[in-house]
């Protein structure tokens, strides 16, 4: 399998069901730029380095992500509208196991 389905509901409440492929090492936030799911330059501000918290995302489905890097942990704890269920799309690695995840998009800061 080199592509998973995911469901990912952008800032406006719409769901949109995508396919992200597990072969090109993309993480979740180049999948929501890829598909312009979020206006230009107001996701991966950073460019994915876990410096901006602008790919803020809120993980609905029940999947079972890699833990927490220190630096991720460190942005959410500054970032905004943070949830239990926050974390960082851009440090989200798009593999087999995430097939049928469902996030929200945090509002923008």
């Amino acid at each position: 399998m080199s592509d998973i389905k995911l469901k990912i509901k952008d800032r406006e409440g719409v769901v949109h069901e995508v396919d992200a492929p597990t072969d090109m090492n993309m993480n979740l936030m180049e999948v929501v730029r890829s598909y312009e799911l979020a206006p230009e330059g107001t996701i991966g501000v950073c460019g994915g380095m876990a410096m901006c918290a602008s790919c803020q995302c809120y993980v609905e489905s029940d999947h079972t992500l890699p833990d927490m890097s220190d630096d991720e942990d460190a942005m959410l704890a500054e970032a905004f509208y943070v949830q239990d269920n926050s974390r960082l799309g851009c440090q989200i690695q798009m593999t087999e196991d995430l097939d049928g995840l469902e996030v929200t998009l945090a509002p923008e800061s």
